[in-house]
């Protein structure tokens, strides 16, 4: 017996009707983009392997899938390495390409590659999979879909204000409740500082990025297993747990860095993109969250996380301020600043809620019942003529039972069926049913596009 197909943990299949409800995700964030003078950019879902590593920090290195050389992929490893089966060591010699982690490392990448032909500031977004080698489970996915919108070559933080407007006017339109989380990467940087471990940077902001799953014990616990002393944790416990206003916890934050010049600039310019949030009158809630860290090695300065407010699940989109991302590649004091949209988690908070307009189940509005070859002829020139207009519309292939035609209408959710027998093309008319009323009325092949809209 043959073994039934499957596809890898971690991915999954799109059906027609799925597809046409990510689609609806993919055009209201792709229109919204735009809308702001973003333009659209691709990139090889493959890069060479040291364009990627060392730019997610030891934990992204170890989700980066690798793929394996062309060919005799051992020919050139080194005996004693495959001996000692030493992996790490190995991946070198074996793997020169690897799946991108993100799409922000391959932009960055694309910038410095095409420097020359491109006007600065560059805004581009981009919606393509990205993968990463990590335990699927609910909300969480090896292969996914990013929406991402960045802009480059500016260091204003009009471009932050700007990115929140997007997020903002992004989930009005999908009708998602969401809070914005915002921080910024020289708070924590003077946190450290403040603490006595300006050294651990890295180790803090990954370890109290896992501070909503694991929780405050575990956290630190992981300070303490990292090499923080006792003295440098307990400092830190009354910082994480600041309360109150955006206000109150800057006004706090403040004396709290008074001797840390990096920690006052984030906070200054946190207190510069919420004021001008002020006067915009956004209708999101925006939440200074000292615990958000965004653990990727790359962000130097604000930094956001979008959470649904109705839906149990993690961030839905997330990003921050990054101004040596590009030195990485030979291009220095380029900065810039962008966000990822989650499609997938988007996607699932969507199905949830049911939030899909009612027009974005169907993709066809209209279909012909097919009575025999005299009339299909007749209802193809008629959903030729509507097509030209704008509308979805198909004419059912096979002369089939009424029943079996009228059940395709009501599986693929289409709105209304038209039926023209040979009454309907001598009088020049057509029978239109409404599936969801039942109600048939005799119409003209004008009058359609009015009855059903577009």
């Amino acid at each position: 017996m043959a073994k039934k197909p499957s596809i890898p943990k971690g991915t999954r299949d799109f059906s027609p009707a799925e597809m046409v409800r990510r689609n609806y995700i993919f055009d209201t964030i792709k229109g919204v983009f735009r809308k702001y003078g973003y333009m659209p950019l691709e990139t090889p879902a493959m890069e060479n392997l040291d364009t990627l590593l060392g730019k997610y920090g030891d934990e992204g290195d170890k989700l980066l899938f690798k793929i394996l050389n062309s060919g005799d992929f051992l020919r050139k490893a080194d005996e004693n390495l495959l001996s000692a089966k030493d992996a790490n060591r190995l991946t070198g010699q074996i793997c020169e390409k690897g799946l991108r982690y993100d799409l922000t490392v391959p932009f960055a990448r694309f910038v410095v590659q095409h420097q020359g032909e491109l006007t600065f500031p560059f805004k581009r977004y981009q919606i393509q999979p990205v993968w990463r080698a990590d335990r699927p489970q609910k909300g969480r996915y090896r292969e996914f879909f990013q929406c991402d919108v960045d802009v480059v070559g500016s260091n204003s933080l009009l471009n932050e204000v700007e990115l929140i407007q997007i997020v903002d006017e992004v989930f009005q339109k999908l009708g998602i409740r969401v809070v914005i989380k915002l921080n910024n990467r020289k708070v924590l940087a003077g946190i450290a500082e403040t603490i006595g471990e300006a050294t651990r940077l890295t180790d803090i902001t990954v370890a109290i990025d896992k501070l909503e799953k694991i929780g405050l014990e575990k956290v630190n616990a992981e300070l303490a297993e990292k090499g923080l002393s006792p003295e440098a944790i307990d400092k830190l416990q009354p910082i994480l747990s600041l309360s109150g206003s955006n206000d109150q916890k800057l006004n706090r934050l403040q004396e709290i860095l008074v001797a840390s010049e990096t920690g006052l600039k984030g906070v200054g310019e946190i207190k510069e993109v919420l004021n001008v949030l002020e006067e915009l009158k956004i209708a999101t809630d925006v939440e200074l969250d000292l615990t958000l860290a965004r653990g990727l090695n790359y962000y130097t300065g604000a930094i956001f996380e979008v959470k649904a407010l109705d839906v149990a699940i993690g961030s839905i989109t997330g990003g921050g301020r990054y101004d040596d991302l590009t030195g990485i590649f030979g291009l220095k004091e380029v900065s810039g600043v962008g966000i990822s949209f989650g499609a997938d988690r988007i996607y699932d908070v969507m199905n949830q809620l049911d939030l899909y307009p009612p027009e974005v189940t169907s993709t066809t509005q209209l279909m012909f019942v097919n009575f025999g070859q005299r009339e299909a002829l007749h209802c193809l020139s008629l959903a030729g003529q509507l097509r030209a207009q704008g509308l979805r519309v198909e004419v059912f292939p096979d002369s089939a039972k009424i029943k079996k035609q009228m059940n395709y209408a009501h599986k693929k959710n289409i709105g209304f069926v038209a039926l023209v027998g040979e009454e309907e093309i001598n009088n020049g008319t057509v029978t239109l049913k409404d599936m969801n009323s039942g109600e048939q009325r005799s119409v003209t092949p004008e009058e359609i596009p009015g009855c059903i809209g577009k």
